[in-house]
């Protein structure tokens, strides 16, 4: 069974449902052996949708390492309005202070394109979803077209949450929008709806908040309260009935997947066999209406 795939939106693009989100690869001390064989493996299991940040540590790096020789294979998404020319630490865009001022728009997306060994983009995100007050005072989406323009990127897209989405969504500029959502975060459900009737690419991230039981010890504070209050609302809405065999990550990735109005979730590992579980449980599609809908049902009660 091939994984599901889908129109991102007006880019056009045939992306897989199933998306590959490499914030877990930050570390610079992970083993480069092991993150070529992961990155490989990602794309040998037919997932051709890779989204990363130079918020993310090494992540870009590894990218570029491991799978630059391969780039005609995936979709690659990247951010800006990150900090350029440091690292990032454990905790990611936390605490780090994003600017979105044309120089440092363009800086990050010279800077993606130098660690990842490519000479485009397909997407560039503005990162910490930015007011459309913020990214007009520093005149950012014009550096975005310029830059697409010149051929260093394809298409122009936002991380996006509430308050802030709807107001995207209106700007009219965005080809595609990641939004967070899962089957205990739905808040942006809606938006999702509308991001996509107005045209845009919808991709997910969250969607199975992570697949762990709890929280590793090396996740960010802020990742781990995030975890830990997602298990608490998975916890107290009785599913058993449903599962039907399915573990409880298989559940909420297809969850995630069976949205209608999503069109890839980025789920991130650096786990070959948490990779191979997500590729599994994606494969099998979305989960039958009626049990999605009474899901729905008994999460909102």
């Amino acid at each position: 069974m091939s994984l599901p795939t889908s129109t991102l939106g007006r880019t056009g693009a045939t992306v897989t449902k199933l998306g590959y989100g490499a914030m877990e690869l930050r570390s610079s001390r992970l083993d480069p052996g092991e993150v070529n064989r992961l990155l490989n493996a990602v794309l040998d299991s037919g997932i051709n949708m890779i989204d990363t940040s130079p918020d993310y540590g090494a992540s870009e790096e590894h990218i570029g390492r491991a799978i630059a020789h391969r780039r005609d294979e995936y979709f690659l998404a990247s951010k800006c309005g990150c900090p350029v020319g440091e690292t990032a630490g454990a905790d990611g865009p936390a605490g780090r202070e994003h600017v979105f001022t044309r120089e440092n728009v363009r800086a990050a997306v010279e800077q993606s394109l130098t660690r990842m060994h490519t000479d485009r983009l397909d997407l560039v995100q503005f990162h910490i979803s930015p007011s459309p007050e913020t990214l007009a005072e520093h005149d950012a989406v014009a550096e975005l077209i310029d830059l697409r323009d010149e051929g260093k990127l394809r298409f122009i897209g936002i991380s996006g949450t509430l308050p802030h989405l709807p107001d995207q969504i209106a700007m009219g500029v965005f080809d595609a929008f990641q939004i967070p959502y899962s089957a205990v975060e739905r808040e942006h459900e809606e938006a999702i709806t509308a991001a996509a009737q107005a045209g845009g690419g919808t991709i997910i991230r969250g969607g199975v908040a992570r697949g762990l039981p709890e929280p590793r010890a090396d996740y960010p504070e802020r990742y781990k309260d995030m975890i830990r209050a997602r298990n608490e609302r998975f916890e107290e809405t009785d599913l058993s009935d449903l599962l039907d065999g399915m573990s409880e990550m298989e559940f909420m990735l297809r969850f995630t997947i069976s949205h209608p109005d999503m069109h890839t979730t980025i789920v991130g590992t650096k786990n070959p066999d948490h990779l191979a579980a997500n590729v599994a449980a994606a494969s099998n599609g979305p989960l039958p209406p009626q049990i999605y809908a009474e899901a729905k049902r008994r999460f909102a009660a």
